[in-house]
């Protein structure tokens, strides 16, 4: 079945020492660090079109836009959804949320395109 608008996941993170910007290099407050959000977002996003590609195909990252609203600290669990929004061509936009017990922490906007997978990889030589 193919990608179509509308087609969502969620992935939640348990915040640990590791994801905070001290230890990503990102800043020095032990909070949840803006790349290691970009990655949850980016993992929601790919969980959502899991099971909806042909074989061989996988998405890659194009673009993301994401405010980094609020501080989430050790021990606080985040949740990041994406919703796939749009569908034009290769190229999959979806709209993403990071979310914890206090309320919205992060809101953006991920694309990704649709490749071939072994393909993709022959340009990296």
């Amino acid at each position: 079945m193919p990608v179509e608008a509308g087609q969502c996941a969620a992935v939640r993170l348990l915040v640990g020492d590791a994801d905070t910007a001290i230890a990503l290099r990102s800043g020095e407050v032990p909070v949840l660090a803006t790349p290691r959000l970009i990655a949850l977002c980016e993992e929601a996003a790919v969980n959502a079109v899991a099971g909806h590609l042909k074989a061989g195909e996988t998405t890659v990252s194009m673009k993301v836009q994401l405010d980094h609203l609020q501080p989430s600290a050790v021990g606080h669990e985040v949740t990041a959804e994406a919703t796939v929004d749009k569908v034009a061509g290769r190229r999959v936009s979806f709209t993403v949320s990071v979310n914890d017990e206090r309320g919205l922490v992060a809101a953006g906007r991920v694309t990704r395109v649709v490749v071939d997978a072994a393909q993709f990889l022959t340009k990296c030589g």
